[in-house]
C-alpha cells in the first residue's frame, strides 16, 4: 500500500481538564470549535492525506461503487399499505437518488396523486433529508420536516394537499415529526434545545398562525429525559412520550379535545419502563414492572390509568424477550426473542388460537412492518437471512396463509442464495459466558488461516444487530471474505440481561466478549490477524478504540465510523448535545467511581506508545451524536504515539452528519471507500 510520507500534524495546545482532583492534559481539546479556520484546515488536510494514501485505489472505488449500485433496483417501489382511505407508495426512479411519495384514493388503480418529490426538493443541497410525514385526518393536509445539513433539526412545514401549495408557517430547531388533533387545524410538535439538541418542549401548533404564538404545552425539566409526541393506531389520543435510558413517563390526551389538559398516564419510576397501546376501553402495557427484565404485558382500563390498576395478559418469563405488540381487532400479534432468535406470536383475543409463525434457520431476522388497520385479518411482516434477500409477506391470521407481496430484487445476474453458507456458533467469553456470532462466506470460500474475514458489531444501548440480508456486503463475500456480526454483551441479542452485563460498571465485557469472539475465529481456523478486519461505528466505534488499545495485534485493518472515543470528557460536558441522556449507559463521571471507570477504558485516554493495526476513521463535521473533534483528535494522538509505519486514516464529510451522506447511492461512495481500504490491505485490487 502506498504511504504519503508527511502526514498533517495537528498542533498541540496543552489543556488540563480536572475532576475529582485528577489532572489530564489533552493537547487537542483546541479542535473544539467547529468556527476555527485551524479546525477546518486541519480537517480539510487530513481529507486531503486520505485521498493520497488511497490514491490507488481511485479506481477500485469507483469499480466498487458501480458494483453495488448495480445491484440495487433503480426503479422500484414500496410494498403499498391503505391509510384512512388512502393507498401510500414510496417510488424510486431511474437515475434519481432521493424517494417520491405517492398515494392512490380507494383503488391501487386510482390515478396517482403527488405527495413529495424529493429529487427536486432536494435540488442545489449539499445534504437533504426529509422525515415525519403526518397526514391530516381529513387527508387534505401533511406535515413533515426537513434537514439540510446533516444535524437533525428539523424545520417543521405544512403542505395543502389540495391546492399543493406549502403554508407560510415554518417551525424551526424540531424533532421532525408532529401529530394532527381530529379537528385538521392543531399540530403538536417537539422542539430541541439550540444547544445540546435535546428534545425538551412540547408545543401546540393551529394552521394559518405564526408560529411564535405555538403554546407550550409541556416541558421536560429533567436533563436525562427527552420528549415525543405522537398518535395512538386508533387515532383516538395524542400521546406525550418522557423517556430516558431507563425510566418512562406518558401523558395522554383525547385527539377530539386538543385544547384539553393532558392527562398523565403513571407518573414517572425510576427504573420502571413502560409503553403503551390503546384498543378499545383499555390500554395495553409493554413492561419491566416488578423485575419483569424480558418484559411482560399489562392492561388497564382507559379511564384508570394508574399502576395499581394495571392486570397482567402475558406473564414475563426468563428465558423469551417481549420486544413489540401488534393489536388487531381479533388479534393480538407478539414479537418476540428466545436464545437470540425473533419470533412471531400470534393470539387470538378469545384464546381460540395462538401459534408462532414457523422460522426455519438460525440466523434469520423477522418484524412485522406496517400494519396501520385494527379492522383486518392481515398481518404484515418482514423477513431475511445473511443468504436471503428481505421479503414483505401478508399472512392471513385466519386462513394461516401467506402471500409475499415482494421479494428484494438483486440484480447484476449473478446472486444465487444456494451460492452462500450461513452458520452460527459460540465462542467462550473469558468469564465463561457463551458469545453468538452470525457467520456467512461464499460456499467456495475455504477457512484457513490465510481466509480474510471482516468482523462487525456495535454492543451498545440494547441496540441489536440481527443477522441481516446486504447487497453490499456481497463485494467482500464475492471476493473470499468471510463476514461476522458478533452478537456481544450491550446488546439485547439474549435478552434484556444481555444489555445490562454489558453498560455501566460492565462496559468492557462489550470489548473483551469481541476480542474473545476474534480468539475464537483464529483458533477455529476461520482466518489469522494477518487476514483480520473489524468495523463499527458510533458506540461500536468505540469498541474499535477499545479493542484496539487492548489487542491491537489481532487485526490487521480497522474501519472506525463516526466513532464515540472522547467518552470521559464527552460525558463530563453537558453542554454537548445527548450527554446527560447518556447518564444511564455509560454512568455519570460527576461521581468519581463511574469518573475512574469510565477513563479505564475511554479510547482516547487510553492511547498508547504501541503498535496499531491501519486504521480509516471516519467522521462528519455536522454530526449531533458524535461531535467530528472526538475522530480528529483521536487520530492526532495516534498519530504521535503509534510506534509502526501502519496507515492511520481520516476521513470527514464536510457536509454531513452522523448517518453520513444523504441520498440513496451517495451513502455507497463511503462503503465502496471502506471496502476498497480493507480489500487493499488484503492485496485485492479490483
Amino acid at each position: 500500500m502506498k504511504k504519503n510520507n508527511f502526514p498533517p500534524k495537528a498542533k498541540q495546545v496543552p489543556k488540563e481538564l480536572v475532576a475529582h482532583n485528577d489532572v489530564r492534559i489533552d493537547n487537542y481539546f483546541w479542535m473544539n470549535d467547529r468556527e476555527n479556520p485551524e479546525v477546518i484546515q486541519y480537517l480539510e488536510e487530513e481529507n486531503a492525506y486520505c485521498n493520497q494514501a488511497l490514491k490507488h485505489t481511485e479506481q477500485f472505488q469507483n469499480d466498487l461503487f458501480k458494483e453495488m449500485k448495480a445491484r440495487i433496483k433503480e426503479d422500484d417501489e414500496s410494498v403499498p399499505y391503505k391509510y384512512n382511505g388512502y393507498w401510500y407508495i414510496v417510488k424510486f426512479e431511474t437515475g434519481k437518488g432521493y424517494p417520491i411519495y405517492i398515494r392512490r384514493k380507494e383503488s391501487l388503480e386510482a390515478p396517482d396523486e403527488l405527495l413529495f418529490d424529493c429529487n427536486k426538493m432536494a435540488e442545489g443541497q449539499s445534504y437533504f433529508k426529509l422525515t415525519g410525514i403526518s397526514i391530516s385526518p381529513d387527508n387534505t393536509k401533511v406535515s413533515y420536516g426537513l434537514d439540510t445539513l446533516g444535524r437533525r433539526q428539523y424545520t417543521l412545514h405544512i403542505k395543502d394537499l389540495t391546492t399543493n401549495d406549502v403554508f407560510p408557517e415554518r417551525i424551526e430547531n424540531t424533532t421532525g415529526s408532529s401529530s394532527w388533533a381530529n379537528d385538521n387545524k392543531t399540530l403538536f410538535y417537539a422542539l430541541k434545545n439550540e444547544q445540546t439538541l435535546r428534545s425538551e418542549n412540547i408545543f401546540k401548533h393551529t394552521l394559518n398562525t405564526s408560529s411564535e404564538n405555538d403554546a407550550l404545552v409541556y416541558h421536560e425539566e429533567d436533563d436525562t429525559f427527552n420528549v415525543s409526541v405522537y398518535k395512538s393506531k386508533s387515532r383516538q389520543y395524542i400521546i406525550i412520550a418522557s423517556y430516558s435510558t431507563l425510566t418512562n413517563e406518558f401523558q395522554i390526551l383525547d385527539a377530539d379535545k386538543p385544547d384539553s389538559e393532558f392527562r398523565l398516564f403513571q407518573p414517572r419510576i425510576r427504573g420502571l419502563e413502560y409503553s403503551i397501546s390503546h384498543f378499545e376501553n383499555h390500554f395495553y402495557i409493554m413492561t419491566n414492572l416488578d423485575n419483569a427484565t424480558n418484559f411482560k404485558l399489562m392492561k388497564t382500563h382507559v379511564n384508570q390509568t394508574n399502576i395499581e390498576f394495571w392486570e397482567e395478559v402475558i406473564p414475563h418469563r426468563d428465558h423469551v424477550m417481549l420486544e413489540n405488540i401488534d393489536i388487531f381487532k381479533d388479534f393480538l400479534v407478539l414479537s418476540e426473542r428466545e436464545n437470540g432468535l425473533n419470533q412471531i406470536r400470534i393470539k387470538r383475543w378469545d384464546n381460540t388460537d395462538d401459534y408462532y409463525l414457523p422460522f426455519d434457520n438460525e440466523t434469520y431476522t423477522a418484524f412485522t412492518g406496517t400494519n396501520v388497520d385494527f379492522d383486518t385479518t392481515i398481518l404484515r411482516y418482514g423477513y431475511n437471512a445473511l443468504t436471503t434477500p428481505t421479503s414483505v409477506i401478508d399472512f392471513d391470521m385466519v386462513t394461516k396463509t401467506k402471500e409475499i407481496k415482494k421479494e428484494q430484487e438483486v440484480l447484476g445476474g449473478t446472486f444465487k442464495k444456494e451460492n452462500y453458507v450461513s452458520e452460527r456458533i459460540w465462542a467462550t467469553a473469558t468469564d465463561g459466558t457463551k458469545i453468538p456470532m452470525s457467520v456467512v462466506y461464499h460456499k467456495n470460500t475455504k477457512k484457513s488461516k490465510n481466509t480474510p474475514l471482516l468482523i462487525y458489531a456495535y454492543g451498545a444501548y440494547g441496540h441489536t444487530i440481527d443477522p441481516y440480508f446486504s447487497t453490499i456486503r456481497l463485494s467482500l463475500l464475492d471476493r473470499g471474505f468471510i463476514y461476522v456480526i458478533a452478537h456481544i454483551r450491550g446488546s439485547e441479542y439474549l435478552g434484556r440481561s444481555w444489555y445490562e452485563s454489558g453498560k455501566l460498571l460492565l462496559k468492557k465485557n462489550t470489548f473483551t466478549d469481541f476480542i474473545d469472539c476474534t480468539k475464537y475465529l483464529i483458533s477455529k481456523n476461520y482466518s489469522s490477524p494477518n487476514h483480520l478486519y473489524a468495523m463499527g461505528g458510533s458506540a461500536g466505534g468505540l469498541l474499535m478504540g477499545s479493542v484496539i488499545n487492548m489487542a491491537p495485534n489481532l487485526y490487521k485493518g480497522v474501519v472506525a465510523q463516526v466513532p464515540f472515543v472522547d467518552v470521559i470528557t464527552t460525558m463530563l460536558d453537558d453542554s454537548i448535545p445527548l450527554t446527560t441522556g447518556e447518564y444511564d449507559e455509560w454512568g455519570n463521571p460527576n461521581d468519581i467511581a463511574y469518573y475512574n471507570y469510565i477513563k479505564s477504558y475511554s479510547p482516547y485516554d487510553n492511547v498508547t506508545h504501541q503498535d496499531y493495526p491501519n486504521l480509516l476513521v471516519i467522521a462528519g463535521l455536522h454530526d449531533s451524536q458524535v461531535q467530528y473533534w472526538e475522530p480528529a483528535k483521536w487520530v492526532a494522538k495516534l498519530r504521535v504515539n503509534k510506534t509502526n509505519d501502519n496507515l492511520l486514516l481520516l476521513k470527514t464529510n464536510m457536509d454531513a452528519g452522523h448517518g453520513g451522506a444523504s441520498g440513496r447511492f451517495e451513502s455507497l461512495k463511503e462503503d465502496a471507500l471502506e471496502f476498497a481500504f480493507i480489500l487493499d490491505l488484503e492485496g485485492i485490487k479490483s
